[in-house]
């Protein structure tokens, strides 16, 4: 015989287990925070050996029949472009990038703000395998840095300087 009044709360009986009340919630918030403690970390990333050969036509500039320079740049799985300096004369450029990666997307881009003008051309995506050409004309001399949005992080960067 039960003492308690009708409706109250009763400590539950030995060998019986109680109501499970939060634990979901609580389980779920230990996984969270393990994630979170395990994903996070203040190291450096340890970032792949390039280990690409690249052809012939990478990094040298050349003048095509229409008078234009052309260079070819290239990256992979890296996050390097090769080369990652090189030199024009002012005037109409195109420049190609080849993205020898198996996984790796990169872009192309000059960076806002950083050269004695704007360039405003650029390859927003280029999946691996994938190569593609982009045309403009530099009057200003300098220092033209460029880099991969994706991975500027992880230090693909470079620079074209434009000769006096």
């Amino acid at each position: 015989m039960s003492t308690a009044a009708p409706g109250a709360f009763r400590a539950p009986r030995r060998g019986r287990p109680g109501p499970r009340v939060g634990r979901p919630a609580g389980l779920l918030a230990v996984l969270l925070a393990l994630t979170v403690l395990t994903g996070c970390s203040n190291a450096e990333p340890t970032l792949p050996e390039a280990t690409r050969t690249t052809g012939g036509d990478v990094g040298a500039v050349s003048t095509a029949a229409d008078g234009v320079q052309e260079i070819t740049l290239e990256t992979g799985d890296d996050y390097v472009f090769t080369p990652d300096t090189f030199t024009v004369a002012p005037g109409e450029v195109r420049l190609t990038v080849r993205n020898t990666a198996d996984q790796l997307t990169h872009n192309f881009l000059f960076t806002a703000g950083k050269g004695p003008a704007e360039i405003s051309e650029q390859i927003p995506v280029l999946a691996p395998g994938e190569s593609k050409t982009i045309d403009f004309s530099v009057t200003a001399a300098g220092d033209y840095p460029f880099e991969c949005s994706f991975h500027v992080a992880l230090g693909q960067v470079g620079t074209m300087t434009v000769s006096g």
